[in-house]
């Protein structure tokens, strides 16, 4: 782990984050300015980047790889409630702004690279910048619709319609994620996640 700036990769790295939905618009000076704070931090398969039920919560920017964020009940069963790859975050904001333990984890799918930093600083990062701030204010808000359109979609769609809604929706993801747990994801058995490759419907 080191900071962007003193990172070997930092070029590299530099023109993830401008590519970021979050940090796009940032100009160059307060740009300079996160990096200061902005970890990199790689992590191989199923490394949990965060633990459910924690306080001492980071944000993260994607620069490589897919993240799941999974729920677990107290005999361990889990749900996946989204994925994240590239250009994308992950946070618990609304439960550091809530003042409660983290209610889900991150976990790395593939290998992974995000750039990280204390979820304290970044909101502190986030004061100083009313723009930045309504933009990730925002983009929580989608993160939380998505959650809730999927466990919606759970209920709403057979088997068949929820695999044409992920087509739809990632299709940059259908070949990056496990098949087990895409078929977790969509409350699947793999077998019939297989059957419905196999027919074409993804």
């Amino acid at each position: 782990m080191s900071f962007v700036h003193s990172h070997p990769d930092k070029n590299i790295i530099r023109a993830q984050l401008q590519q970021n939905e979050v940090l796009k618009k940032l100009s160059a000076v307060d740009r300079e300015d996160l990096e200061t704070h902005l970890s990199v931090v790689d992590c191989a398969k199923g490394h949990f980047l965060l633990r459910q039920g924690v306080r001492e919560m980071e944000q993260y920017f994607i620069l490589d790889g897919v993240l799941k964020r999974v729920v677990a009940n107290a005999e361990g069963k889990e749900m996946i409630l989204r994925f994240a790859a590239e250009r994308d975050m992950e946070t618990s904001y609304a439960a550091w702004k809530m003042g409660t333990p983290t209610p889900y984890s991150i976990v790395c799918v593939t290998k992974v690279r995000v750039a990280s930093l204390p979820l304290p600083v970044w909101v502190s990062f986030l004061d100083k910048h009313a723009e930045l701030k309504s933009v990730f204010e925002t983009s929580v808000m989608r993160l939380m619709t998505e959650v809730m359109s999927h466990t919606i979609t759970l209920h709403l769609l057979d088997a068949s319609g929820r695999v044409h809604r992920f087509l739809r929706k990632r299709p940059d993801l259908v070949d990056r994620i496990p098949q087990k747990q895409l078929a977790s994801y969509l409350n699947l058995s793999a077998e019939t996640l297989s059957r419905l490759r196999q027919q074409g419907k993804i």
